[in-house]
C-alpha cells in the first residue's frame, strides 16, 4: 500500500509499504481522510521531534525513522479481527491514535494520556493515517454513526480541545479568554462554547485568525499589538478577569498574559505544546491564587466529542480549508501549511 513517511527533515516521500494485518482483538480501517497536525508540521520543519531517532527506538513499537505520519483520521471498517462482534465491516470509525503501556501509574488511573511510556500512531511507529490501511486495537476504535469521515478526522483535535475545557471547569455563566487563535485555540472557542460558555475572549494578532476566532465563536477578540489584553479582559469582566483562561500559543509572553488575565482563584490550562523551557512569573501565580493545568491530548474525550458534533454543538467544517491527495500532501500539505498558515486551520489528506 501506498504511504506517506517522514524520513528526517524536510523529507516527506510516498514509499510503498506492507498492508498492516489483523491481529485478535483488533480492527483494519481503511483511510478515508487525514489530517494535518501542527505536530506533523514541527516533524517536518525541525524533526525528528517526537518520531524516534535511528538508534533509540519507540519502547512500544520498536520502531524508528523512518515511518508513516498522520493521526488524525477516520475511515471505515475493512476487517474485524478474532474476538471483535460489536463492529460491522463498512462503519465508519475515528481511531484515537494511542500507543500505551497500560501498566504505569497514570495508565492504571485511567490517565492514559500521560502514559509513561506515551506513543501515538502515525509518530511513534504503529502505521499511521496517511496510508491506505491501519490497524488499531478495538478500544481506540470510535464509531461515528451518521458523521462522514472528513468530520471523523476532526474529531482527534476536536477531543484536545474538549479535554483542555473539561479540566478547566468551565461552565455557562463564566468568562473564558483563549490566547491564541490557531487551529487548537479556534477549536478550543468551538468547544467553550458548546459547553454552554457564552463569553469567550480571544487573543490574537493576525487578521486571518481574528475573523476565524469570531467565527468560531468568540464575543470578543483582543489584537496583542494594539490594546494592553489584561487591561482589557479586565474592563470586559467588571475588573474580575476572566474566569478560565487556555494559553494555545507555546509562549512566554502569551502564557504571562494569559495567568494575568484570569481572576483570583480562577484556572489558567496550557494546552500548547512548548518548544522550549517556559519562564514563568511564579508571584503571579501566588498572588492570586491562580491554578496552572497542564492539559494533554485526551483521555475517554472521543465518544463525548462525536456526541457534540452529532448534536450540532461545533460546526466542523469550518476548520476544513483544504481537501487534497496522497500525491499533494507535500506541496499542497505541509509547504502551503509553512508559507500560508494563517489561512489554514486543516488540511484534509485523501490518502486512497
Amino acid at each position: 500500500m501506498r504511504a506517506a513517511r517522514f524520513h528526517g527533515r524536510g523529507d516527506i516521500r510516498i514509499d510503498d509499504v506492507p498492508e498492516p494485518a489483523t491481529r485478535p482483538g483488533t480492527v483494519k480501517v481503511a483511510v478515508e481522510w487525514c489530517g494535518i497536525c501542527g505536530t506533523d508540521l514541527h516533524e517536518y520543519l525541525e524533526g525528528p521531534i517526537f518520531a524516534p531517532r535511528a538508534g533509540a527506538p519507540h519502547p512500544l513499537t520498536g520502531e524508528t525513522v523512518p515511518l508513516t505520519l498522520g493521526h488524525e483520521f477516520a475511515g471505515v471498517v475493512s476487517e474485524l479481527g478474532d474476538g471483535v462482534r460489536d463492529l460491522r465491516v463498512g462503519d465508519r470509525v475515528a481511531v484515537e491514535p494511542y500507543l500505551v503501556c497500560g501498566r504505569c501509574d497514570p495508565c492504571l488511573q485511567g490517565r492514559y494520556n500521560v502514559c509513561r511510556s506515551l506513543g501515538f500512531v502515525g509518530l511513534s511507529g504503529g502505521g499511521g493515517g496517511f496510508s491506505q490501511f491501519v490497524v488499531a486495537e478495538r478500544r481506540w476504535i470510535h464509531p461515528l454513526g451518521e458523521l462522514g469521515t472528513d468530520v471523523g478526522a476532526l474529531v482527534e483535535p476536536l477531543a484536545v480541545a474538549h479535554h483542555a475545557v473539561r479540566l478547566s471547569g468551565a461552565r455557562p455563566g463564566h468568562t473564558a479568554a483563549v490566547f491564541g487563535a490557531g487551529p487548537i485555540g479556534l477549536m478550543t472557542t468551538a468547544a467553550l462554547r458548546a459547553a454552554g460558555v457564552e463569553r469567550v475572549i480571544a487573543v490574537e494578532p493576525a487578521e486571518v485568525r481574528k475573523t476565524k476566532a469570531q467565527a468560531a465563536g468568540a464575543e470578543h477578540v483582543l489584537d496583542p499589538s494594539t490594546v494592553d489584553v489584561t487591561a482589557a479582559v479586565l474592563e470586559l469582566t467588571g475588573g474580575r478577569g476572566a474566569d478560565v483562561t487556555f494559553e494555545c500559543a507555546g509562549v512566554d509572553a502569551v502564557l504571562k498574559s494569559a495567568i494575568r488575565a484570569t481572576r483570583a482563584g480562577g484556572t489558567c490550562v496550557n494546552v500548547a505544546i512548548w518548544g522550549h523551557e517556559a519562564a514563568v512569573a511564579m508571584n503571579d501565580l501566588v498572588f492570586g491564587e491562580i491554578n496552572l493545568v497542564g492539559s494533554l491530548a485526551y483521555a475517554d474525550d472521543h465518544p463525548a466529542t462525536i456526541e457534540m458534533i452529532a448534536a450540532g454543538l461545533v460546526d466542523p467544517f469550518q476548520f476544513i480549508t483544504g481537501r487534497i491527495g496522497l500525491d499533494e500532501i507535500v506541496a499542497k500539505g505541509f509547504d502551503e501549511l509553512v508559507g500560508n498558515k494563517e489561512a489554514n486551520v486543516k488540511i484534509l489528506v485523501r490518502p486512497e
